[in-house]
């Protein structure tokens, strides 16, 4: 006799915070790989990884030699789900090993943050999310801060505000959070006016300053010497 299931709740998927401490339980006692990570994520794997590669550009820890391979990861990701593919990652990648130290570091870190964003998320406006031909653009976007990532700018807020951009719409994407989508387009406009104003506006001051220090220091017109009364 087949049992009634009527009044039975479907289990919840668990919240970022939950994955994370879930992978802290798991993985953060050994050097660790993408591979596994995703492993232990399962279902949610490329969207909660979006988030792991991007929450180190919001934290205060260096990252020397690992923002090259991260906003590279987050760019392929991003290209992939833009053209509505399985996301993909090499295998050279998947298999890399990172230090269970700074494995540990970022993960924590990274829990701090996620239970600061899921007091605002939950689902809602929930058609920016469910619309599958959106995805294209959400895509288009996190690929396009990714590759901003790479980019070796010691400029402050260079690094955060891509990455936030990225995490609000792997957040959104995640928990099916419209307004999350809103949030993550309008720091993707603040992204492009951010490093449009770098290269265009940043050309022209440099221009500017050259002008401006060859006018002091070479162009001086030739006047008298000094002591020296002026030609009669």
């Amino acid at each position: 006799m087949t049992e009634l299931t009527i009044g039975i709740d479907p289990p919840r998927p668990r919240r970022l915070s939950e994955e994370i401490e879930a992978l802290l339980a798991e993985l953060s006692e050994r050097p660790i790989t993408l591979r596994e990570i995703i492993a232990v994520t399962k279902a949610r794997a490329y969207t909660l990884l979006l988030i792991l590669l991007s929450l180190p550009f919001c934290l205060p820890i260096p990252l020397p030699g690992l923002s090259t391979p991260l906003g590279a990861m987050i760019a392929l990701i991003g290209l992939r789900l833009s053209l509505r593919a399985s996301p993909w990652l090499p295998a050279s990648l998947l298999d890399a090993k990172v230090p269970s130290a700074r494995v540990a570091v970022i993960l924590r870190g990274s829990l701090k943050l996620a239970r600061t964003l899921e007091v605002f998320l939950r689902p809602r406006l929930c058609f920016l999310v469910d619309y599958v031909v959106l995805h294209h653009l959400y895509g288009a976007m996190i690929c396009i801060c990714g590759l901003l990532l790479l980019l070796p700018l010691p400029i402050p807020f260079s690094n955060m505000i891509p990455a936030l951009s990225i995490i609000f719409l792997a957040a959104a994407l995640m928990e099916r959070d419209g307004y999350f989508i809103i949030a993550g387009t309008i720091m993707f406009a603040a992204t492009l006016v951010f490093f449009g104003t770098i290269f265009f506006g940043g050309a022209a001051a440099v221009h500017w300053m050259k002008d401006w220090l060859g006018g002091i220091f070479g162009s001086h017109p030739k006047g008298p010497k000094l002591g020296m009364p002026p030609a009669g």
